[in-house]
């Protein structure tokens, strides 16, 4: 199969010197996008991350032909690049599968301002750098798209979709609920939750009443045992 992983965070640009990201490194996608090439599927990986492949990572170390690797920083950039391979209206590649694993950016800069006596003032400032000689800085956010949302419609891809998900604090029953629900919003064939406490440690996966309890070093082979049965029943 041709597989396509997504690992890492975005960034979202305040100006062009700083951005507000998150704490993921695309180490899970990564194994998942290095297991899969062992087991002898061609893998494109788009990632942030690349320097936590090993290197040199592109000479592939299974039976499957090397990775193709991609990088991105921002939340644009990978739209763009999931746009380019996954539009099937603009020719996308026939991936087999998709699995979505990129901690994605949930909002989007659209202005910074000054501020006193706790309220927003003034001209939006975002340009090359803001000064820092400001004594309070409001940041106004808005949601960015659910890249994961656009996958099924309207970018038509078919094949199979797994989906993370990630929530704090919540036990395994209500993890999965929401989950399971999220995987149904996607149209995604499988998710894969856990919690920010537990994430080192097991992970939630499956689709429909209850999810498999599957521990993290197991994770990777595990997805790929399910994407590989799910295929077989559809050829």
């Amino acid at each position: 199969m041709h597989i396509l992983v997504t690992a890492g965070n975005t960034q979202t640009p305040i100006d062009q010197v700083r951005c507000i990201t998150n704490r993921f490194t695309g180490r899970t996608g990564a194994a998942i996008a290095l297991a899969a090439q062992r087991r002898g599927h061609a893998v494109t990986l788009l990632t942030s991350h690349p320097e936590v492949l090993p290197d040199p990572y592109a000479l592939g170390s299974g039976t499957g032909p090397p990775l193709e690797v991609r990088a991105y920083r921002t939340f644009a950039e990978l739209r763009q690049l999931m746009e380019e391979h996954l539009d099937q209206r603009q020719a996308g590649r026939p991936y087999a599968a998709v699995v979505h694993c990129a901690a994605v950016g949930d909002y989007e800069v659209t202005g910074v301002f000054a501020g006193q006596s706790g309220l927003p003032q003034g001209p939006n400032l975002t340009a090359g750098k803001i000064s820092s000689r400001h004594d309070e800085l409001w940041i106004r956010l808005k949601p960015t798209l659910k890249l994961v949302d656009q996958i099924r419609a309207p970018w038509g891809f078919r094949g199979i979709l797994v989906k993370f998900k990630l929530e704090v604090g919540l036990d395994a029953e209500e993890l999965w609920t929401r989950a399971e629900a999220a995987r149904e919003q996607s149209g995604a064939d499988l998710v894969c939750a856990n919690t920010l406490e537990g994430m080192a440690d097991w992970a939630l996966v499956g689709a429909g009443p209850q999810g498999s309890r599957i521990a993290r070093a197991n994770l990777a082979d595990e997805l790929l045992t399910r994407i590989e049965t799910l295929a077989a029943t559809r050829s």
